[in-house]
């Protein structure tokens, strides 16, 4: 009977160490994340910042620890379109898109509720402040000193939130369609112009052309006969046209000589 006994204890014990071993390694395996090379891990214990861990398997204390995971990767955050007044009040639609990286996991998670949404804010807000700050012809002229000022403000703001804004670029500025028009028709009298001054320079380069060559032939008599045998030959090949030349005296006299 008193083995009979120890045997039902001993069963007991390895029953309670097996169900003390599946618990802990419940326990322990509950606990098992894995975090990419771009991802790190905030680690809460009870409610305070402990630690930033990863990449790799971590272990994090289940029911005490809390972990949060963020991407470290650089991320865009694309601006909505919006319409901006500029300094002489003409009105445009800007839109940007913003670059930025995670490099203090825990003052993201800690000093800011929604950095995604806090950042993609703070650049629509500067975006309306620098382009209502300039004029229509600035803005459409210095977009990259644009980007650049935008960057420096947004960068300034977001440092205390562990965040570094690596790049801005302005996709597209829209101009009303009336001042569309107006620019066309700008650009439309600005290339006639142009146009008419290069036809204007190329006939004051031809009349002094024709002005040399004229004074060269009034020194040499013999020149404007060759020419005007040259013109003779070139207007000669269509047998179908008849042609009447009145020739100077000075021609007759030249074809005269020739004779000779």
């Amino acid at each position: 009977m008193i083995f009979q006994y120890m045997d039902y204890i001993i069963i007991g014990v390895w029953v309670i160490v097996i169900l003390v071993i599946i618990i802990l390694a419940g326990f322990i395996i509950s606990g098992v994340r894995i975090a990419m090379e771009y991802e790190r891990l905030v680690i809460f214990r009870l409610g305070k910042y402990k630690r930033t861990i990863g990449p790799g398997v971590v272990w994090v204390m289940p029911w005490f620890e809390k972990s949060i995971k963020l991407d470290m990767r650089i991320l865009t955050q694309d601006i909505p379109p919006q319409q901006i007044m500029t300094r002489d009040n003409i009105p445009v639609t800007a839109d940007s898109v913003v670059y930025f990286k995670v490099e203090h996991p825990e003052h993201a998670i800690v000093k800011i509720r929604n950095y995604l949404n806090a950042v993609r804010q703070l650049t629509q807000a500067s975006l309306r402040d620098v382009i209502g700050g300039m004029e229509l012809d600035q803005v459409l002229t210095q977009r990259d000193q644009i980007a650049q000022e935008i960057r420096d403000i947004v960068d300034k703001e977001t440092e205390e939130w562990g965040i570094d804004i690596k790049n801005i670029k302005i996709q597209e500025i829209g101009l009303p369609q009336d001042m569309k028009r107006a620019m066309a028709a700008q650009a439309e009298a600005e290339r006639e112009k142009r146009a008419a001054i290069i036809n204007a320079e190329g006939e004051l380069e031809a009349a002094k052309n024709l002005n040399e060559a004229a004074a060269i032939m009034s020194e040499e008599p013999a020149a404007v006969h060759l020419r005007t045998l040259q013109t003779i030959r070139d207007i000669s090949h269509d047998p179908s046209q008849k042609i009447v030349i009145f020739m100077p005296s000075s021609v007759e006299e030249f074809f005269k000589k020739l004779r000779k």
